[in-house]
């Protein structure tokens, strides 16, 4: 994606001149390098490359919480908390949508791993575990989610992001 470019704008900009070898003033041309051609044109590429799917260490948003009722908001929440300070990318869904318009939002976003709390998942300290593709991998504890998130992103991270 490196390029090479010849700049018109930027010489005539700063009101760059030389003179010539006729003695007379003329406008010189830019040439300049750019690694990734720009820095729109690389996520354009990225974005398209990937179809807004970002793997996990590059999504934006890497869980949504979706609480099943009200009464779940604060364990998700909680839940939250616990998956930021394993260093993970997160959001709760409270709002008052139900909760197959909240998967289904997640998944139109393209978020990765939509986390489903209820009653059950809230007693025993665990997520429910769904894939934008729709795949549900069920009840998980939430260290071990945690341990496999962290694992993933860590693992597939490229050095320096």
């Amino acid at each position: 994606m490196t390029t090479i470019q010849f700049d018109f704008n930027e010489p005539e900009r700063f009101g760059m001149v030389y003179v010539g070898a006729d003695g007379k003033e003329h406008r010189p041309y830019m040439v300049h390098r750019a690694l990734l051609g720009s820095l729109e044109r690389f996520f354009g590429v990225l974005i398209e490359h990937y179809a807004g799917a970002f793997p996990l260490w590059l999504a934006p948003v890497q869980a949504r919480l979706i609480p099943i009722a009200d009464r779940h908001n604060d364990y998700a929440h909680q839940v939250a908390g616990r998956l930021r300070e394993a260093g993970l990318r997160v959001e709760v869904d409270d709002s008052s949508e139900r909760m197959n318009a909240k998967i289904r939002s997640a998944q139109l976003v393209k978020i990765p791993y939509m986390l489903v709390v209820g009653d059950r998942e809230a007693e025993v300290g665990a997520v429910s575990v769904r894939l934008r593709t729709n795949e549900n991998l069920g009840i998980l504890p939430l260290d071990e989610f945690v341990t496999r998130a962290q694992g993933l992103v860590e693992l597939r991270s490229p050095a320096g992001l």
